[in-house]
Parts: structure tokens; C-alpha cells; sequence
């Protein structure tokens, strides 16, 4: 799918393209390298490094899951991941990312939008997410797209937000 957006030069205009792709294309690696820096330098070497490597590349292919990659000017400007969750009929979302020099342009919520839309197609009815409390802008993404926090999950014995656990139900 190809569509003009409004590109980061107001002089003209960027050509996006919404690719579906596997962890195995070479063009998901901005998005792997970005995220594994920027979990280090929100969380530390041994967390980013925990959670890069606690979801397998595998566990995003088809047909149980999948990239979705937004492309500008066929260059990778932002995307995320899905696997099939633990939860029967459940998708879980990882790895969203929007490159830094593209943030606060709309494309998390295109890219979440295309996420869900995946999703759906792969016949999932809800979504699962997690995210950190280093990680505030996610959160509001996340609520203002209509995921509903969980409180009962990711509070730690003395009341510390550990993470955040999101869910929405996907349409029909």
C-alpha cells in the first residue's frame, strides 16, 4: 500500500508505503538497532539486552505474527511487531518504534492503526502490550488510542509501577 504523507521538508512531498515484512528483511534494521539504544539508554545494558533477545525473530512470522514496516522515501521511518500471545485469540504488540528524527509527526499512530489492522487479519480479537515507566510518551500513545491499562499487572510488593500492561479488543 503507497500513500503521499507530508514529508519532514515542507517543500515537498514524502512517498510512504506500509510494507508487512519479517525480521528477517534487512530493512528492519534501523528499527532493531534504534530500539536495542534506546532501551539502554532508558533502562540500562542488561535490560535492553533482556528484551531484545527474550523475543526470538521467529515468534514475528507469519502466520502467527508480523512486521508492519512505514517506509518514507524507501527509507524505514517507523514500525512495530506482533506475535501470537499467551492469551487464546490474543495478539501481542513489541518493538514499536518511530526513528527519532520522525517523532511527533503521527506515525505511531499509523503505525498502530496498521499493526491492528495486521492483526485482525491474522484472525486476532484482542491485543496485548507492555511497556516501561521510562517510556511516558508510549503510555499516552497508547491511552489515546483506547488501550485500557491493567492495574492489577506490573506494580511491584512496594507499589512501584514496574511496567505497563495494555489491552484493547480489536474490531470484528
Amino acid at each position: 500500500m503507497t500513500v503521499s504523507g507530508t514529508g519532514t521538508r515542507p517543500d515537498r512531498r514524502a512517498e510512504q508505503r506500509v510494507r508487512l515484512v519479517t525480521m528477517a528483511d534487512p530493512a528492519t534494521a534501523p528499527m532493531v538497532a534504534e530500539l536495542a539504544d534506546e532501551y539502554r539508554r532508558r533502562y540500562g545494558a542488561e535490560a535492553a539486552a533482556r528484551e531484545m533477545a527474550g523475543h526470538p525473530d521467529a515468534e514475528f512470522a507469519p502466520p502467527h505474527g508480523g512486521v508492519v514496516l512505514l517506509e518514507e522515501d524507501g527509507a524505514p521511518v517507523a514500525g512495530g511487531a506482533f506475535r501470537r500471545a499467551v492469551t487464546p485469540g490474543a495478539a501481542e504488540f513489541k518493538r514499536v518504534w518511530t526513528a527519532g528524527a520522525h517523532r511527533r509527526r503521527g506515525l505511531g499512530r499509523r503505525v498502530m492503526a496498521e499493526l491492528e489492522a495486521a492483526a485482525a487479519r491474522a484472525g486476532y480479537a484482542r491485543v496485548l502490550l507492555t511497556t516501561g515507566p521510562a517510556q511516558p510518551e508510549a503510555v499516552a500513545l497508547y491511552e489515546a488510542l483506547g488501550y485500557a491499562l491493567d492495574p492489577a499487572q506490573g506494580v511491584d510488593p512496594s507499589g512501584a509501577r514496574a511496567y505497563y500492561a495494555f489491552t484493547k479488543d480489536l474490531p470484528a
